[in-house]
Order: C-alpha cells, then sequence, then structure tokens
C-alpha cells in the first residue's frame, strides 16, 4: 500500500480507469499501457487483487456512492467516494456532483456527472443542430474549460457510458481526447459488451483496445502540452453561479464555431488574465463585486469590448444534479450567442478553421507564449482531410502530432492574419504545434 504523502504525490500521474474484476489475471491487459490507476465497485476490493497490481505498478482506487467499511478499503491506495467522509487510513478524494465541487479545498476534481460526448442523434434518429447551423456536439469540454481556468489541481470526468449500448472504439477515442484537451482526464469506462468481450480475449476487443492504450499513451507523451492555458483574445468571464459547470451553455456555443476563447472566473478579472485579450463576454454582471466591476471598467478603458448578458438577467443557481441548461436559460443564453457572434463575426481571433464541421479545437499556449497548440477532435466516425488553419502571428514551424504516428513538420505559408497550416488528414485527434 502507498502512504499517504506518496498517495497524493502520484495524483498527477495517475491514467484511471473504471476495472471491472478482481480478477488477478486480468491485469495482464495492462501490460506495455499507460494505466496505472484502477478504480474498483466494492464487491471487488481484493487484497490479492491490489497486491498483484502493485507488482506491475498500478494503484488501486475505491470507488463508492454508498457509505464503506474504511477496514475493507484498507488495502487500497485511496477512496473515491460520493458518501460522507469518515475516518480513514487512507486518502479519501470526494466525488461530488458538478454544483458541488470544491475547487478549493480537494485534492482531486472528480465529477461522476458528464455527457455523452458526441453527435448523439435526437429520439427520431436526427442530429441536432448548432447554433452554426452544423450538427450540434455534445461536449463536456465547456465545464471542463472552465473547471481547468479555476484550478491546477488533476480533474477527472467519471461519467460512464450509456448503458444497453455498444459503441465503435471511435467513441472511447473522443471521449478520451475531449479531456485532455481540456487539460483533464476522462475515467476510462467501456461499455459491457466491449468490457466482457475484452476479459475473454476477443481478438477484436483486444485490437481496440491496443488502438485506445496507442492513444492514450500519446497523451502521456504530450501531457505537457495538455496543461498549457486557453489561448486568443477573447475572454468569456463567468463563474459557477451563472451557468459555468453546465454542458451545452455559451461557451460550447463559441466552442462549435471554433472560435479561441478564454473562459475567466470573475474572482480572476486581473489585468494580467486579461493580457492579450480584446474582447469579453461578461454572462451574468449582476453576480459581480465592486472590485470585479473595476477591473472589468479599466479593460474598456484601455480600448477593450465588453458585451454583456441581457439587461436585469440574473442566471438562477443551478440544481444539484443539473448539468445541462434549462431551456429558458438556454433561450437568453441563445441571445448571448447571437450578439457574440455579430461582434466577432469572421474576425480572426487567434485561429480560423476551415473543413472542421464536426471537430471541437481548441487553442492553448505555452506560459512564455513562445509556443502555442491547436487541439482537434473529431467527433465523426471515420478520418477527415484537408483541415486549414489560420493562425494569427508569424510562426516559423509547425508540428503535427498523430497518435500512434512519427511526429512530421507542416508546411508554413504567409497569409493577412498571419500564417496558414493545412493538415492533410487526421483521425480523431490532433496537436498542432506552431513555435
Amino acid at each position: 500500500m502507498l502512504l499517504l504523502a506518496a498517495a497524493v504525490a502520484t495524483l498527477a500521474t495517475w491514467v484511471p480507469m473504471r476495472w471491472p474484476t478482481a480478477d488477478p489475471a486480468s491485469l495482464a491487459l495492462l501490460k506495455d499501457t499507460p494505466i496505472n490507476c484502477l478504480l474498483l465497485e466494492p464487491q471487488h476490493w481484493s487484497p490479492a487483487f491490489t497486491a498483484k497490481a502493485h507488482e506491475q505498478g498500478i494503484a488501486t482506487l475505491g470507488i463508492t456512492t454508498q457509505p464503506w467499511d474504511p477496514k475493507a478499503a484498507a488495502h487500497l491506495d485511496a477512496v473515491l467516494s460520493a458518501a460522507p467522509a469518515q475516518p480513514s487510513t487512507i486518502p479519501v478524494y470526494p466525488l461530488l456532483p458538478r454544483s458541488s465541487l470544491d475547487f478549493n479545498k480537494s485534492e482531486l476534481i472528480a465529477t461522476p456527472q458528464g455527457v455523452w460526448p458526441g453527435v448523439n442523434p435526437t429520439p427520431d434518429d436526427h442530429a441536432k443542430a448548432a447554433p452554426s447551423g452544423g450538427p450540434w456536439i455534445d461536449t463536456n469540454a465547456g465545464f471542463l474549460r472552465f473547471a481547468r481556468a479555476l484550478t491546477n489541481k488533476p480533474i477527472w470526468i467519471a461519467n460512464t457510458p450509456p448503458t444497453n449500448k455498444v459503441y465503435p472504439i471511435s467513441r472511447y477515442l473522443q471521449v478520451t481526447a475531449e479531456a485532455a484537451m481540456c487539460g483533464a482526464k476522462w475515467v476510462i469506462a467501456l461499455d459491457a459488451d466491449l468490457q466482457k468481450r475484452l476479459l475473454n480475449n476477443d481478438p477484436n476487443a483486444i485490437r481496440d483496445w491496443r488502438i485506445l492504450t496507442t492513444q492514450l499513451a500519446f497523451l502521456e507523451t504530450h501531457k505537457d502540452k495538455l496543461a498549457w492555458p486557453a489561448s486568443g483574445q477573447l475572454t468569456l468571464i463567468q463563474d459557477p453561479k451563472s451557468g459555468a459547470l453546465l454542458s451545452g451553455g455559451i461557451l460550447d456555443m463559441i466552442a462549435i464555431k471554433h472560435t479561441p476563447v478564454r473562459p475567466l472566473p470573475a474572482a480572476n478579472i486581473q489585468p494580467e488574465k486579461m493580457r492579450g485579450a480584446l474582447m469579453a463576454v461578461n454572462v451574468d454582471p449582476k453576480n459581480m463585486s465592486e472590485s470585479e466591476r473595476e477591473h472589468l471598467a479599466r479593460f474598456t478603458r484601455s480600448g477593450g469590448t465588453v458585451l454583456t448578458g441581457p439587461k436585469d438577467w440574473q442566471f438562477p443557481t443551478p440544481r444539484d444534479g443539473q448539468i445541462t441548461l434549462d431551456e429558458k436559460e438556454l433561450t437568453k443564453l441563445d441571445a448571448i450567442w447571437k450578439e457574440v457572434n455579430a461582434l466577432t463575426g469572421r474576425r480572426n481571433l487567434g485561429a480560423r478553421l476551415f473543413n472542421v464541421g464536426t471537430m471541437l479545437s481548441n487553442l492553448t499556449e505555452s506560459p512564455d507564449a513562445a509556443r502555442r497548440v491547436l487541439h482537434l477532435v473529431n467527433y465523426t466516425d471515420f478520418p477527415v482531410e484537408a483541415i486549414s488553419a489560420h493562425m494569427l502571428g508569424k510562426w516559423k514551424r509547425a508540428t503535427l502530432h498523430l497518435p500512434g504516428l512519427k511526429s512530421r513538420s507542416l508546411e508554413t505559408y504567409s497569409i493577412e492574419e498571419g500564417t496558414g497550416i493545412d493538415i492533410p488528414e487526421m483521425g480523431w485527434y490532433a496537436i498542432l504545434e506552431l513555435e
């Protein structure tokens, strides 16, 4: 068993997965993979399994929504629990609804609440429309990007696939990539069919498993870039009280158009946080303090443009268990979205992308601002070709990183906005690094 200090120090390096069995033989599936942290339901808490996992350098964590027996968990490295805290000899990390997350006290920010990412059909089997007119992508990216703006601590989203459904491996690649591009980790969880076939060493399941673990290894290779802060000339000012922890909000609406945007908690409005921004969207000005309003006023006096939410409107406090917007709030935010769209137009606020209708992107930059990274997640079940990116600034070198393939240099060319780069083809995740 790991010591407390060692367990806490290891949080940032854990690659977590829900594991459906206490059979020590199943650990052979993890050989030569980056998965080093298994989350086990109480019926699978086994000292023998933990001992074997430790031999492979794998941590075992209990995960439970019910009160649990500290003695039964003593052999584990930690417990991730939705139940009230109780005395324990091992670390206990809270597993909380989004509305209850404590970004100040918790060493690990973990929630089981999430939508199932992808272009998910409506009950009549049609794709939902996005504000841009393309298909709407169900995503946790807005929530995760705002959470990352609130903290540098590890963030885990531990939602599971919808029950009684079987998914192609592409969906798992999309889910893991989506969390990664936001600086978070999805706790890997397989649908029951894939889980069963994998444990039975079905050849097709093993093939898909290797594809998934190859992408996980890729993410670990580039984890320094995944921690970089958001970049762009548009700032979105919001807080949990104004829906920042919900999916489908204004941040997701802006992102669906591939407009780079920097989420900024209202309490963090400082000159250094606003540096480089030309525009700001203030979703819920009524919730701002006087000092926050003054910082924003300084931004406008320096030449910045501020778009505010509807007059006399105050976002209702999200309910416990709520993870998406109600229709009423969605209608209000749609009004803000239309104004943002009119304000930004076709202006390049960091990047303009072409042939990315079924993708989401995130633009980030290194702490010294010397490098930028464009993350692309493809939500179709097939590779996409001929993607173009028009980036602000003059960049000398562009490198394309793709899972399972050798990194390659791409040609850069001058355009009126700065630098153009063409990506010939990508699968489900790509990192375009600019230097």
